[in-house]
């Protein structure tokens, strides 16, 4: 079932499930709530979208989308995996064992022809004079990003790459399935520059053939149609190449074109991303949302961007991430002819990103004639649309604000206009069933994962775990990691070691407490506490060991084994002295 759970868990986002039990706020990249598992008045339960996963740091408990419903539903594994396969639209049959073999090896054979295709059309590209004056002199592109964005060209042929995917073994029908043909099954992508779609890990899942210059055969972008591995709802362009960049400016740029995505980061704006000739959706902004709260807008100046940008905007509400919008200097059309004239251009649009809100209103009071009581009438009623979804209601007040001076109006009519269009009503929260009595782990245990969350935080301080016995920490969990970090010093950056893959819910949970509790320390109060803490973990050990030998020595005695019990004494009366000394 492990290829049904991860259809599911792909299918749905953590912080939506769990956000229909427990009340949560945006914190950052992270969302917090009250602890739905004991009394807390202050929020300590932490959803992470970006690693999937959940910790409640008052109860101790956590994990992913899964063990969350069977927390709260009080389900075993299969009830909980039947309940949000439901919810996810997964029929659970297909992935019986003979069904998810199939489906699996399905998958990995339309990988294999679009990275065999991909392959094929950067040779492509480097034979053809055309395409290369193309990508190097009009669009200005160089070798590395050309290179970091597998670049390439269709020939227009009208069956060339077919038959060269023929020759390594594929069929017409593996070929129509990855989207790689037309209905005649012939190329697709013919006479064509090619940017492969790829997937937030970098595997190409599908194309985008842009025309050359001049061609006016068909339109001018073509992209993959939907098939087994590639939905344009959920897929971002770029994504797998902007990540570390998100997460490290802590802003997401969303441009209009692929190409935009692909001159940006040529002049180091690698922070941007494209919806791959979409309109943007809800998944796209939480996929986004996992790596940063921040999302820029970069849409084309036309109507086409601007409706975007509106339908946009009601969608970030609703997801929760902090949405602005970037207004392109007058005389260019996109970002791309703004960077070739002059890149400082695009860091002052992106310095200067209007808040999304602000944006919209400026663009309402614009296209209405607010002198007349019609125009009046139809700006705040697009207004009050938008005004009215916020949830903040110190930002709804602000913004009544903003409408009440730009048609002179008092603030109490449009109050009562916002009121008879409707009230926000916050979300009623689903009961908890709990599976068992919700007990916080043991305070050992706890501590236990604070040691390992700091050596996480601080690979210099993994040094403290030589001639420490690993066999101490409370669970094997805490030991496979333990015995990880001993001997590997690099940071995580956000990915689970290989060798940690069959831990990986715990580890996330480890890196979230490090994040949480952490990240702000200076390196030599971490170091300092989880040498303390190690200490301690040692001087437990012998406290245990000397009550189990004290144990013994009354067996001994009261059972007259006197050389067991000559034995003992001396163990006995070394572990005091070394616990008297704190060792």
């Amino acid at each position: 079932m492990q290829d049904a759970k991860e259809e599911v868990r792909s299918r749905l986002n953590i912080e939506d499930i769990i956000g229909e039990y427990v009340q949560l706020k945006r914190a950052g990249r992270n969302y917090k709530g009250l602890s739905p598992f004991t009394n807390e008045r202050t929020p300590s339960f932490t959803v992470s979208p970006e690693k999937n996963i959940w910790h409640d740091f008052s109860s101790g408990k956590g994990g992913d989308i899964f063990s969350f419903i069977m927390e709260v539903e009080g389900l075993e594994f299969r009830e909980a995996l039947e309940k949000l396969a439901q919810k996810a639209g997964v029929e659970l049959s297909m992935f019986d064992s003979k069904k998810s073999g199939e489906l699996a090896k399905q998958k990995k054979r339309l990988l294999e022809a679009n990275e065999l295709a991909c392959r094929y059309f950067q040779q492509c590209l480097i034979r053809n004079r055309a395409a290369l004056e193309y990508v190097f002199k009009k669009r200005g592109l160089n070798k590395k990003v050309v290179s970091d964005f597998r670049i390439g060209y269709a020939p227009s042929e009208g069956d060339a790459m077919v038959r060269a995917l023929k020759k390594r073994g594929f069929s017409n029908y593996e070929l129509r399935r990855a989207g790689l043909v037309n209905r005649f099954d012939g190329d697709l992508f013919r006479g064509r520059i090619t940017l492969p779609l790829m997937d937030s890990n970098g595997q190409v899942v599908g194309f985008t053939g842009r025309t050359l210059v001049g061609d006016d055969k068909g339109p001018k972008y073509l992209n993959t149609p939907g098939t087994l591995l590639y939905d344009k709802s959920r897929l971002v362009f770029g994504l797998s190449l902007a990540k570390q960049a998100i997460r490290t400016n802590d802003q997401a740029v969303v441009v209009e074109g692929n190409l935009d995505v692909v001159s940006s980061h040529q002049a180091g704006f690698s922070q941007a991303v494209a919806t791959s000739g979409t309109a943007i959706t809800e998944h796209h902004l939480k996929t986004l949302g996992r790596l940063s709260s921040n999302v820029k807008l970069a849409f084309d100046g036309d109507k086409a961007g601007i409706a975007a940008s509106e339908r946009a905007i009601v969608l970030a509400q609703q997801v929760g991430v902090e949405l602005s919008v970037v207004n392109l200097p007058s005389g260019f059309k996109d970002p791309d002819e703004l960077i070739q004239e002059n890149p400082e251009l695009w860091q002052k649009a992106l310095e200067e990103a209007q808040p999304a809100v602000d944006w919209v209103l400026v663009q309402y009071a614009m296209r209405e004639d607010l002198s007349t009581a019609q125009g009046k009438r139809l700006y705040t009623n697009a207004a009050l649309a938008i005004v009215r979804g916020l949830r903040d209601s110190v930002e709804r007040e602000h913004y009544l604000g903003v409408v009440s001076r730009e048609i002179g109006t008092s603030l109490a009519s449009l109050e009562q206009k916002l009121e008879r269009g409707g009230k926000t009503e916050s979300p009623t929260l689903k009961k908890i069933k709990p599976k068992s009595e919700n007990k916080p782990e043991p305070k050992t245990f706890a501590y236990h994962n604070d040691v390992l969350a700091m050596l996480v935080a601080s690979p210099s301080a993994r040094q403290l775990l030589e001639g420490v016995d690993i066999e101490l920490f409370s669970s094997s969990e805490q030991r496979q990691l333990a015995k990880y970090l001993l001997v590997n010093h690099q940071p995580f950056n956000g990915v689970v070691p290989s060798d940690l893959q069959s831990i990986d819910t715990y580890v996330k949970i480890v890196e979230l407490r490090a994040e949480e509790r952490y990240a702000k320390w200076p390196l030599s109060d971490i170091e300092l506490e989880a040498a303390h803490l190690l200490r301690q973990m040692q001087i437990e050990h012998k406290k245990q060991t000397l009550k189990q030998l004290n144990k013994e020595l009354r067996v001994a005695e009261e059972d007259g084994d006197d050389a067991r019990a000559e034995e003992l004494r001396p163990r006995i009366a070394s572990l005091i002295k070394e616990t008297a000394r704190g060792r």
